[in-house]
């Protein structure tokens, strides 16, 4: 058994502010299924949405995440989270981020603008602002004397009150899969936290990494927590479409510093679904493509930034310009081919703005909480933010609170169980469910694809469990598990809002009601 004051599913931007901010008086333990940096926070291009400029206000920041929300955000959570946006940004700045520098701009920094903002005021470094912050938050954290990184770790289940036979409700730790060693351990600490971040996976075409498969949704619901709006899937407009590339973004920033969307023969199309044209939120922007792929019997649509100055695309977007360029697609001289694809779980566990949820000593931070901030449709560039800002928040509210007695803890027991006899079958239920999320609880639903949908997904999960239940754990296994209870979240939640709102478009259901409400489900306890 390993021991610490605190346990963190996750190690992206999330969970290593969480780390650093607490290590100085607690023993922390980061545990990550794959290396340190592998994670979505690692692959976040376009940067943090923060109140930097004087001409800019947290009133205004506030405003446009409200419109991007449809109505559906905490305003509370909002403006807690906006009026700390600098604060969040200057730690960052003092740990050593290199963001991009703009010596004309009184901040100091190039702000850019992204779809949904009224005013620039994106603060980046170059095309690659996720993986800049997170190598160096990754190194201090490795630096530390306080912070154990736990590599090739999957967390499996929180060990919780009720899976030990006591009264209450309280996590007390985990079980993981040190898949290297191939055996489970036990973690215990007073304190965990889930930032295992969102479930981009449960698709077909997502832009994010393997790794997002609602490890954290999933723990949590089985733990006893509430779990909200989890309908509200962001569709990114823009992911590269290359039979030689996989789920690579191209950054909302292209269409802030000016990309258009074209048709093949060269039409311009946004300006006749929305006035804002290309600088529409994201799920205004998505349904768009979507609408003009169908209509056109299209495979992609086209993002032309190639009338701007080849010297201004290399420097604004050189990762993407080298990306696209090893593909054979020069992006000064042709248009780049787009699809949407599943990017961001605006749902998640329900949390208060300490990241607390419903079971004593669990809290949940980034992607798979749902604090009320992104509503509908998460404003672009919010969620990185939202990261440091409930992040703080949430070490601050640990280290104020008692760890109380830790009860004995048991080893995993896997006495009962068997080495798989054909794991054939966890490859095909895994893209059967992939397959049928992406066929039928996509950009645009209907009543009869969620019933497909379900109907689907519980012969699947019963399969699954049955599995769990015969055969030792496997990363595969652990993952599958985790994804057929987020698949069926989602669609559950899509099949109790009898509207369209932000993300969530129902053929239906397409007026939206004159009072927006959570979609919030309460796991048997």
């Amino acid at each position: 058994m390993l021991k610490f004051d605190v346990v963190i599913v996750g190690s992206g931007l999330a969970g290593m502010t969480l780390a650093l901010h607490l290590a100085e008086r607690c023993k922390v333990a980061v545990v990550t299924k794959r290396d340190l940096l592998e994670g979505s926070s690692s692959y976040a291009q376009g940067g943090i949405a923060a109140v930097l400029d004087t001409d800019d206000t947290v009133e205004e920041h506030i405003r446009d995440t409200l419109v991007a929300g449809a109505g559906l955000c905490n305003a509370t959570t909002t403006r807690f989270i906006v009026a700390h946006s600098k604060e969040a940004i200057d730690w960052l700045i003092d740990l050593g981020v290199p963001f991009t520098r703009d010596a004309t701009h009184q901040t100091g920094y190039h702000l850019t603008r992204e779809g949904g903002h009224s005013h620039r005021r994106i603060i980046h470094a170059a095309d690659a602002t996720g993986a800049a912050v997170t190598t160096t938050l990754g190194q201090k954290l490795k630096a530390h004397p306080n912070i154990t990184v736990l590599e090739e770790h999957i967390a499996i289940d929180l060990i919780t009150s009720k899976r030990l036979g006591l009264e209450g409700r309280r996590a007390y730790g985990i079980y993981a899969l040190d898949k290297q060693a191939d055996r489970v351990v036990t973690i215990a600490a007073p304190h965990t936290i889930i930032a295992a971040g969102g479930a981009g996976k449960v698709y077909l075409y997502t832009t994010n990494p393997d790794t997002a498969t609602g490890d954290g949704i999933a723990m949590g619901w089985r733990a006893g927590c509430r779990v909200a709006n989890m309908e509200f899937i962001q569709f990114h407009p823009t992911c590269l479409y290359h039979p030689h590339s996989k789920s690579f973004l191209i950054s909302e920033a292209v269409r802030g510093e000016g990309g258009i969307l074209r048709l093949p023969d060269g039409t311009r199309f946004m300006p006749s679904h929305d006035a804002r044209a290309e600088l529409a939120p994201r799920d205004v922007v998505a349904r768009a493509i979507d609408f003009e792929m169908k209509k056109h019997g299209l495979d992609c649509v086209y993002l032309d930034i190639s009338y701007k100055p080849a010297h201004f695309i290399r420097e604004h977007f050189p990762n993407i310009y080298a990306h696209c360029l090893e593909l054979g697609i020069d992006i000064t001289q042709e248009p780049i081919p787009v699809v949407p694809a599943a990017h961001y779980t605006c749902g998640g566990l329900v949390t208060d703005l300490a990241g607390r949820t419903d079971v004593d000593g669990l809290y949940a931070v980034g992607e798979a909480a749902c604090t009320g901030l992104h509503g509908a449709n998460r404003l672009a560039s919010n969620s990185l933010l939202e990261c440091l800002v409930i992040g703080k928040a949430a070490a601050a509210d640990i280290l104020a609170t008692p760890p109380g007695t830790q009860p004995a803890i048991p080893d995993w027991d896997d006495s009962q169980v068997t080495d798989p006899d054909e794991e054939v079958v966890i490859s095909h239920n895994w893209d059967e469910l992939r397959r049928a999320m992406w066929d039928y609880v996509g950009i645009v639903r209907t009543n009869k694809r969620l019933e497909r949908a379900l109907h689907r997904i519980e012969l699947l999960r019963e399969e699954i469990s049955e599995y769990y239940r015969h055969f030792h754990v496997s990363n595969d296994l652990i993952e599958l598990r985790n994804l057929v209870v987020t698949a069926e979240l989602i669609v559950r939640s899509a099949m109790e809002r009898k509207e369209s709102r932000g993300l969530h478009y129902s053929r239906d259901y397409p007026e939206t009601l004159a009072e927006a409400h959570d979609t919030v489900l309460t796991p048997q306890r």
